[in-house]
């Protein structure tokens, strides 16, 4: 038996800041984010919603897609670095608005990388028989953790969640393979002190390096080649980086999924945001081979090949 992917939803606050509302706030200007990040717009959720918000709607339209209810959940898997307050955990909180009595619940922090953290430790309780239906959401309001007149950041990040529900899934459909990994001599390249700080040019040589080397991994443990790969989900981080690991699979460029100019990067929700998106365009269609990929602070880095389709 293997985990899949039943059903995927999101959710992205209406509010939406370009480039242009940023020239007026941070000595900036809308060609230079552009050039360098890829970024045009970003979402940024209102004061009255909060991380454990976004993750509820998110995870109602994943539930509805994969034509299960709440109380089916065994398990909720919330990935954030952005949580409401310490404790209790936002995967708590949404198991108490979505109604799923039996699920067990836990928060993963892993961020950039989160949701493949969740993905694969989902996995592992449904290919054991432990549990039939997970949950698992990736959801972050960096809005409030960004300092809003530095120009190094403030550029960067938006708000928003992607959830997915895994089951078991027939013949050799589902999760083939994964990589996940950490690195913290580099861990104070990206911190949270007062406000989230980052070592630009540090975090960008750490990146295009291992998000090729471990999309290059996952297809080889999976027993395949780079030609098999019909599509990659990168984490929606920068342009650039992207761009390296698409070019270390030989992917053309359309077969790469491509949303940081709308949502800016959204830390553990970028991958999910991103399949939901390709999902709507029917870019990803069921027996195609897809590699996910991200890295975050810690360092750390996750990646999965999985053959899409229940």
């Amino acid at each position: 038996m293997r985990a899949g992917i039943w059903g995927m939803g999101k959710y992205v606050p209406e509010h939406v800041v370009t480039n242009i509302d940023l020239e007026k706030k941070v000595d900036t200007n809308d060609e230079w984010i552009r050039t360098r990040t890829g970024i045009e717009e970003r979402r940024i959720a209102s004061d009255d919603i909060d991380t454990s918000h976004m993750s509820y709607f998110a995870s109602v339209d994943a539930l509805e897609k994969a034509g299960i209810h709440p109380e089916e959940l065994d398990m909720i898997i919330v990935a954030t670095v952005t949580p409401d307050q310490t404790f209790p955990s936002v995967s708590s909180m949404l198991q108490q608005q979505l109604g799923a009595k039996k699920a067990a619940a836990m928060d993963v922090s892993a961020a950039c990388a989160g949701f493949m953290y969740g993905l694969v430790t989902g996995k592992q309780f449904i290919e054991s028989g432990t549990y039939k239906h997970v949950l698992v959401v990736g959801t972050e309001k960096l809005s409030k953790i960004v300092d809003w007149n530095d120009r190094n950041t403030a550029v960067l990040f938006g708000d928003g969640s992607g959830a997915a529900v895994l089951g078991p899934v027939e013949g050799d459909n589902g999760i083939l393979s994964f990589e996940l990994g950490s690195d913290g001599a580099g861990g104070n390249h990206i911190r949270m002190e007062d406000h989230l700080m980052m070592n630009g040019r540090e975090v960008f040589k750490f990146a295009v390096r291992q998000m090729g080397e471990s999309a290059l991994n996952v297809v080889h443990k999976a027993g395949l080649v780079k030609e098999d790969v019909d599509f990659l989900v990168p984490h929606q981080a920068n342009i650039r980086i992207m761009e390296a690991a698409r070019q270390r699979l030989d992917l053309p460029i359309e077969r790469m999924s491509k949303t940081v100019d709308r949502y800016g990067n959204t830390s553990s929700a970028s991958i999910p945001l991103s399949l939901v998106h390709e999902l709507e365009n029917g870019k990803i269609k069921d027996g195609d081979v897809v590699v996910l990929v991200g890295f975050g602070a810690g360092l750390v880095w996750g990646a999965v090949a999985m053959k899409w389709g229940k």
